[in-house]
Formats: structure tokens, sequence, C-alpha cells
């Protein structure tokens, strides 16, 4: 009954997704991928296929570690990384080249995904987070595939919305295979919902290992001349920043930069698409206003003094947040839910972050517990924050090596995840054409 309902609300509302889709410039890529007008061809028909869904740059960036070891461990295993967003599909082309291979995720209707499953064949599907489409995981489980929730978390906003439909979901969940998630409350969330609890473990957040791959081990991909800093001047990052909020760290600014002329601000909006509404906003606060995409190769520029530097290129900001004195991650100071604040705690920089961490709040505790991490409640709380930071070099080192302590005990979840997954996907040979057509009938 709930998946005949389902589907006819699917049925209904498809002239409504179309638009929405259409409307929104990062997901009209692959917009004839995912209603299976075209399809991948010939992937299947030999080859191992591992299917790992991830959303958009932020989950691709998170397996990244993932892919790259189970590549090590099985390299003749084609692995298929399909996103639903242009700058997913950007993230897997740079980062996993010549180790994966993209296609945008189908919409979840049965007759395309259907054409999916039959043309890549896969022996397993890898869902990372939380990205429960109810009729692939049917027929996935059909058809004898295993399905693996991968560093799966439940915000409150999505677990209070699968609580009204909890007899349906008791049904998704049956299709799931194994989850791996990221801290006990997203455990008990999802039995919660009616998952089995021999199929849902903790193992932990895979974030914590980016840091292990290369990430951060080594200095800065970008350099304080690529900003066009001088000596004595001191980078303050705003990363992954939203409306509103953009407004509480200029003022924030204002204040800072009056006491400590030394200060740069850096705003990395969470879409760069927004960069030249920020602009505007910032220089409506008095700022000049740098462009990173503008700035030449050298980083030379004549702008000196208070400033606000929009990083609106993609793939920097982690990087960036290397060069960081202070660093604020975004999302947190609205009701967002927050970003991700292992980036900047990973180069060892002291964390601030807003009250709303529900998407990361176990990081944001144990980075608060560690005594590195400073949680603000709002902009005066930011700017006293601030503030004694610019007045204590000593603190902020401190800080500095409390938040890192924090990443360095909590390593070791893709080793754990990668094993976990080797117990229920079997990589000994290939699913036959003819074993995937009779587990469908």
């Amino acid at each position: 009954m709930w998946y005949g309902v389902y589907n006819v609300l699917l049925i209904i509302g498809f002239p409504f997704i179309l638009c929405a889709l259409l409307l929104k410039k990062r997901c009209r890529s692959g917009l004839l991928q995912r209603i299976g007008w075209i399809v991948p061809q010939g992937w299947g028909s030999q080859d191992h296929v591992l299917w790992v869904h991830a959303v958009s740059l932020g989950e691709v960036a998170t397996i990244v570690p993932f892919v790259k070891t189970f590549h090590q461990r099985y390299p003749t295993t084609r692995i298929v990384v399909s996103t639903i967003t242009e700058t997913g599909r950007e993230a897997v082309e740079q980062r996993l080249a010549g180790i994966a291979t993209h296609c945008y995720l189908p919409l979840d209707y049965p007759w395309i995904v259907n054409r999916f499953i039959h043309a890549l064949n896969p022996i397993g599907f890898l869902v990372v987070e939380t990205e429960l489409w109810p009729n692939l995981l049917r027929e996935l489980s059909r058809r004898g595939v295993p399905s693996v929730i991968l560093n799966g978390r439940l915000s409150s906003r999505s677990f209070l919305r699968y609580r009204w439909i909890r007899p349906f979901m008791c049904q998704v969940l049956s299709t799931v295979s194994l989850g791996l998630l990221q801290s006990v409350r997203d455990e008990q969330r999802f039995l919660e919902l009616g998952a089995s609890p021999d199929r849902m473990r903790h193992t932990g957040n895979m974030k914590f290992d980016l840091t292990m791959n290369g990430a951060h081990t080594s200095r800065p991909l970008i350099h304080r001349s690529t900003f066009g800093l001088s000596e004595d001047e001191r980078l303050f990052i705003a990363g992954s920043t939203h409306p509103v909020e953009e407004e509480i760290l200029l003022e924030s600014y204002c204040a800072v930069s009056r006491a400590f002329p030394n200060v740069v601000l850096v705003l990395a909006p969470r879409h760069i698409e927004r960069s030249d509404a920020l602009a505007e906003t910032v220089r409506s606060f008095g700022f000049p206003v740098v462009r990173r995409s503008r700035l030449p190769e050298t980083g030379h520029q004549e702008t000196v003094g208070p400033r606000v530097i929009i990083l609106d290129t993609r793939g920097e900001l982690a990087h960036a947040y290397g060069l960081a004195y202070m660093a604020f991650v975004g999302g947190t100071l609205v009701p967002v839910g927050g970003h991700n604040l292992l980036e900047p705690a990973a180069w060892g920089k002291p964390v601030c972050f807003g009250p709303h961490t529900d998407h990361c709040q176990e990081i944001a505790d144990l980075l608060v517990e560690s005594g590195g991490g400073i949680r603000v409640n709002n902009g005066q709380g930011l700017t006293e924050t601030l503030m004694k930071g610019m007045q204590s070099q000593d603190w902020v080192s401190q800080m500095g090596l409390l938040v890192r302590k924090v990443i360095d005990d909590n390593q070791g979840v893709v080793e754990r995840n990668v094993s976990m997954v080797e117990q229920v996907i079997s990589f000994d040979e290939p699913r036959p054409p003819e074993e995937k057509r009779s587990g469908h009938s």
C-alpha cells in the first residue's frame, strides 16, 4: 500500500519535480540521465561494478578516502559514483580521476531505476549519509544486490518527518543490508524508525579520516601570497556561509577591524553563485571587496588594510583554512544545521560556530568538550571570541592543539567501514547479466 501511494504521488508530482530541477542551476546538468532518457551503456556487462551515491560536493569529499581504499584493494572493480548536482560531478571527476566513473542519480520512478540497475548490474550499492530512495532500494533488494548506508546520519528535521510515515520507513529500511552510522544518536533514530538492530552499526564519522589521505598532512595548496597578504596580516576565514549569517559576520568584523586593522576577513559562501550579491552586501558595510577569482596568479593587488576577500572558487576552502589565524564554520548562526567543522580543525585552527549544529552535533560537542571549539550564541559572542583571539596568540595556539587532538583520537573510521562492507558485498566475481534478470523475474 505504502509504495503504491508513494508512486502515485511521484507521478502526480512529476511536472513540479521537473520544474524544480530546471529552476535549480546546480541540478540542471544530467537531467536527461536523471529522467532515464540516457542511461549508462555496457558498464556492468562484464565488470564488477560498485555503485556509490553521494549527493553533492560535501558527500563526495567525504567518500574520497573510502573509494581510494577500495580501489587499492579491488583494482578490477569498477566504481561508479552518482551525484545529483553539477558540483558533485566536478568533485568526482577531479578528486577521483582514474578511480571512479560518474553518472547522475536516476529519479526514483520504478521504470527509470530499473533501466539504471539493468545497465550497471552492480554487485553492491552504497548511499552516503541519508539518501533513502524507496523504489531504488526495493528494486536492488529484489535483485539480490546489497545496499549499505555509509556514514549515515539523520538530522532532527528528517527524523521528525520520517516519524510521520514510520510504517513506510520500516518497509524501506528492511531493504537496507547494513547501516554504518556516524553517531549513537543516529543509530537510535534509525532503530526508532523500524530498522533492524542487527543491521545498524555506529562506526563513527569518516570526515575524521580526510586528514589521513593528504588533505591536510602537508602545506596548503594555496599560499598567503595567493590572497595578496602582507607579513603582519591575519586571516579570519568564515567558510560555507549563508545569507543573514554573513551580515552578522560583517558586523563582528567591523568591531574587530577597528581594534585590529591587520585582520583580513575571507568569506566563502556555501553557494558561490551568490558571490555577486554577497559583494554588494560587503560594500554596504563600507569594506573593499576582493574576489578570489579575479586575483592575479601572484596574488598581488593594491588594496591594503581591512578588507573582505570573497572565496568564489570551488575546491579551495579546505586548504585556505590552513592559512587562517582563526576560523568560523557557517550554517550555524542561522538554522541550517552546520557544515564541516573538521576542515579547519584538521589544520589545528580554533573553530568558532553558532548554536545551530544539528547536522554535525556530535562533532560540535567533541570540539567544545576538548576546549578547542567555541560555540557562540550570536554576533556579540563571536566578536568577543575574536577579540580574545587577536589579543592572545598563545590562547589561539593552545586551542589549535586541542582541536587537532580530537581529529587524531577519532580516526580509523574508513578502515572500519571498509571491513564491514566487505562482509555484505562479494567481490569475488561479477554478477552475470542472466542472474540479474532472473532475480527480477
